[in-house]
């Protein structure tokens, strides 16, 4: 081999190993907390362990139990439930205020600064002061109702018929603001030109909004949907300051469940099998937009 080919393969070498150097943590990081995390669970949701005693090889049998689990059903259908009602809106209420202020208006860095703001605010604080807004005595939305002739307004988190939405309406408060910046990053890529030869042809505000904008934003519809799904029915920590998963089990959802199964109950093959039934739900919806998205988005 000439001496030049070998200096070249040695540099070649080197700089490879300098990469995995530096991948290593990361890819360490990744196994460790991650990877094999997501195989054991998923080994063990076939099986019977509380934590200490010996684990007991079931098979099928949690998968199977879950079908017919009424607190499981429950907790399903609150999943569902809590998606329809907070996505939409979410994503609704997002777009609008990033067409908003998209615009050139007075003190825009700072609207977009307090639109945003409850995104980054610790969650637990966040659950905290809605508990005092909520408050059915002494909060500002009901007293608020009251002065305006409202006899008896909601009790929202101590009500079953309203605590769902109640956790909905701060969830939706707190994650508006992430989806705006994206959408407002979709707005700022699309070419002037588009609004130009709208206004040409004679479109107004609203027309150049559903055959440009919604057109050019529809890949960041796409993909807010999704990361909206997805997070939807990741929560967690709202639930469990605001309502702890009540009033009854009107706030239960599956995240919850599976919390109280595997650090409550101490069940820990029943609340694998339960995480892994979320996760096949959420591939699901997933590989359906995926399959519909051909239809509506444009790259």
């Amino acid at each position: 081999m000439p001496k030049k080919t070998r200096i070249k393969s040695a540099h070649a070498k080197r700089n490879r190993i300098v990469a995995y150097a530096f991948l290593l943590p990361n890819i360490l990081g990744f196994s460790v907390f991650i990877f094999f995390p997501v195989i054991a669970s998923f080994l063990m949701s076939f099986t019977s362990w509380n934590g200490f005693g010996q684990i007991e090889f079931v098979g099928l049998k949690n998968y199977i139990n879950l079908m017919g689990d009424p607190s499981f059903r429950i907790s399903f259908l609150n999943s569902i439930l809590f998606t329809l009602i907070s996505v939409p809106i979410t994503l609704f209420l997002s777009i609008l205020l990033a067409v908003a202020l998209n615009k050139g208006i007075r003190f825009v860095k700072f609207f977009r600064t307090a639109v945003f703001l409850p995104y980054v605010t610790a969650t637990v604080a966040v659950a905290a002061v809605w508990q005092l807004i909520f408050n059915p005595s002494m909060g500002p939305i009901n007293n608020v109702l009251q002065a305006i002739g409202i006899d008896n307004p909601p009790q929202w988190l101590s009500s079953p018929e309203w605590a769902l939405v109640s956790v909905s309406i701060v969830y939706i408060w707190h994650s508006v603001g992430y989806y705006m910046i994206l959408y407002l990053a979709g707005l700022q890529s699309i070419p002037d030109y588009l609004y130009e030869a709208a206004e040409l042809d004679g479109a107004g505000p609203v027309a150049k909004f559903f055959n440009v904008t919604l057109p050019m934003l529809s890949p960041v519809i796409f993909f807010t949907t999704i990361i909206g799904i997805i997070n939807s029915f990741k929560v967690f920590d709202l639930i469990y300051v605001l309502t702890g998963g009540g009033p009854g089990r009107s706030t239960h959802v599956l995240v919850y469940d599976i919390y109280n199964v595997a650090f409550k109950q101490f069940e820990y093959g029943y609340a694998s099998a339960m995480a892994y039934v979320l996760f096949l739900l959420i591939i699901i919806i997933a590989y359906i937009q995926f399959k519909g998205q051909k239809k509506w988005v444009n790259y």
